[in-house]
């Protein structure tokens, strides 16, 4: 297969470079968009070649016309998802995603993925659908991963289907400790915010079923969600001993299905959690980069 030449906008920590890698795709090229400081350093940490060309809303496509094979991205959904509170959706941050269509208009590439959430109105999923030219394909991460994370994929990729079922579960990927579901919750960039006292973290996960929660045992876990439900506002020093705790880093890699220790050469946990929860599930990436393989104007 000849190598490719990439745009990726909204790169974030480069996982569409990972997933090229994972399907058996070489890259000639890969030109990104990202204006985080630490996603950046994580990116140029693993891709030192990667060519960051910074804000996309100060970028102008046409240099790069016909010269792309693929164009990727996932545009932001902080303003889309229903799970947001008076949510301004493409008038918020969500409005990048036009950003992302110039781009596509004045690139035009071959090949174009377009990522976001599934958890938006209809309205917003039309529009984007009327943009793109195509239909989304809903994909849960949980049939490649240990996560239940849906999201839409708008692609000119052939043949996208959904993948088969890995069969990864939540204990799998766990240093150690005990997972109460088969599947773990989404992990987002708000999970960073998954920390702080045993009663809190109860009233999080139990309450209100927001952040994944690792236990010491299944018996750790009966005795502190009794003791939640007793009383959701009680004191660490009420328990024997430390029963509940946010996942770690590498656990949170293994979520998204990133190679192990892949953010690790920042310092802070709470921006490598921030930067694996902005990101792909990479085998549900590379899962629809592999159909390129098979196109006849990429072979040798």
């Amino acid at each position: 297969m000849r190598k490719l030449r990439v745009f990726s906008t909204f790169d974030g920590i480069s996982g569409g470079q990972i997933a090229l890698e994972r399907a058996g795709i070489p890259v000639e090229v890969y030109y990104a968009s990202e204006i985080n400081k630490d996603a950046i350093a994580i990116t140029q940490h693993n891709y030192p070649n990667t060519i960051q060309l910074g804000d996309i809303t100060k970028l102008d496509g046409k240099p790069y016309k016909g010269q792309i094979d693929l164009f990727i991205g996932g545009s932001s959904c902080t303003s889309l998802s229903i799970a947001q509170a008076n949510r301004k959706e493409f008038k918020g941050e969500s409005g990048l995603f036009y950003e992302y269509v110039r781009l596509l208009k004045e690139i035009e590439p071959k090949y174009f993925l377009l990522e976001n959430v599934y958890s938006m109105s209809d309205e917003a999923r039309e529009e984007i659908t009327r943009h793109m030219g195509v239909q989304p394909i809903m994909i849960n991460s949980q049939l490649v991963s240990s996560q239940n994370r849906r999201r839409y994929y708008w692609t000119n990729i052939p043949n996208v289907t959904q993948p088969e079922d890995m069969g990864i579960k939540l204990q799998d990927i766990l240093e150690s400790g005990y997972a109460d579901r088969e599947k773990g919750l989404c992990i987002a960039r708000r999970y960073a915010g998954f920390v702080g006292s045993q009663s809190y973290l109860c009233r999080r996960y139990f309450g209100k079923s927001f952040g994944q929660a690792v236990f010491t045992s299944k018996e750790d876990r009966d005795t502190i969600r009794l003791k939640w439900q007793e009383n959701p506002y009680f004191e660490d020093d009420e328990l024997p001993h430390k029963m509940i705790r946010p996942m770690s880093c590498l656990e949170c890699e293994r979520l998204q299905t990133l190679p192990p220790g892949y953010t690790a050469c920042i310092s802070s946990n709470i921006a490598r959690k921030e930067a694996i929860g902005n990101g792909w599930t990479i085998n549900v990436i590379a899962h629809i980069f592999k159909n390129l393989k098979e196109v006849d104007e990429f072979k040798d």
